[in-house]
């Protein structure tokens, strides 16, 4: 007789196993690159005048860490994303809801939508500073329309491809179209949503060093402008790096949530 128990265990174990291969893979490559980029970088394979190397850009981080200002520019940066991330998510769901609720509103709209999903929101920069002013605050706004029309598209989308038949059937079984919404369009939407987010994600980063670029004093995205002004290139790679690094992290904030998405369904 076949043990399942045993079975079932043996293939837990494999899938734990593959993962922790999967991860220790993954921390090689990595380990790998930046040894390979040190080696090249010391033997004049490359000009670490201009690429850097891992031994200078961290001598670069310890420099900014000494001067006490590291983790401003970190915290800055960070503030400005996660605002944006939320306001780009939330105001984009609640637009898309309004256009599902109303399809006049929504046939109407669509062609602006469009447009604006087309046109470089970067370029409405420099107005948005006359308009708010040269601060934070310009900045969490260009971060906000980066990600707020994707956002709007994307969620949009994911209602209009519920299934037609099972609203017809909550419809004639007498629920309004709030219940409709509540009950079905938006649990059927869960992984249109989940996209949104981690899409947002790159968008909202994006927006945010764009902004930085332009009007910023602090943060992550002026060290890079200022590392590029000052020829500090290490300043401008350790600066990438860790932008690379919260971005991941944000990135697997987003992963969690939807993996408890999945066993909450």
């Amino acid at each position: 007789m076949v043990d399942f128990q045993k079975e079932h265990d043996i293939y837990i174990k494999s899938i734990e196993t593959k993962k922790r291969k999967i991860i220790i893979t993954r921390i090689l490559i990595l380990i790998l690159f930046f040894l390979l980029w040190e080696i090249a970088g010391d033997l004049k394979w490359i000009d670490p005048f201009l690429t850097s190397t891992p031994s200078r850009m961290w001598k670069s981080l310890v420099k900014i860490y000494n001067e006490g200002t590291l983790f401003r520019h970190i915290g800055i940066t960070c503030f400005e994303t996660i605002v944006g991330f939320i306001l780009g998510t939330v105001l984009g769901a609640l637009v898309a809801v309004l256009l599902w609720w109303s399809d006049f509103l929504c046939k109407v709209l669509d062609p602006y939508l469009v447009v604006l999903n087309a046109l470089p929101k970067v370029a409405l920069a420099p107005i948005i500073i006359f308009w708010v002013g040269n601060g934070q605050k310009a900045i969490i706004i260009v971060a906000l329309l980066i990600s707020v029309v994707v956002t709007t598209i994307s969620v949009l989308n994911g209602f209009n491809e519920v299934d037609e038949d099972k609203i017809k059937l909550l419809k004639t079984f007498g629920a309004s179209k709030f219940q409709i919404l509540i009950h079905l369009i938006v649990p059927a939407s869960i992984p249109t949503l989940i996209s949104a987010l981690k899409i947002n994600v790159g968008l909202s980063w994006v927006g945010v060093i764009m902004g930085e670029f332009l009007v910023a004093k602090d943060g992550l995205g002026f060290l890079i402008i200022f590392g590029g002004q000052i020829s500090q290139l290490d300043m401008v790679m350790m600066s990438i790096i860790i932008l690379s690094i919260l971005a991941y992290l944000m990135y697997e904030v987003v992963a969690i949530i939807e993996k408890k998405f999945r066993i909450n369904s």
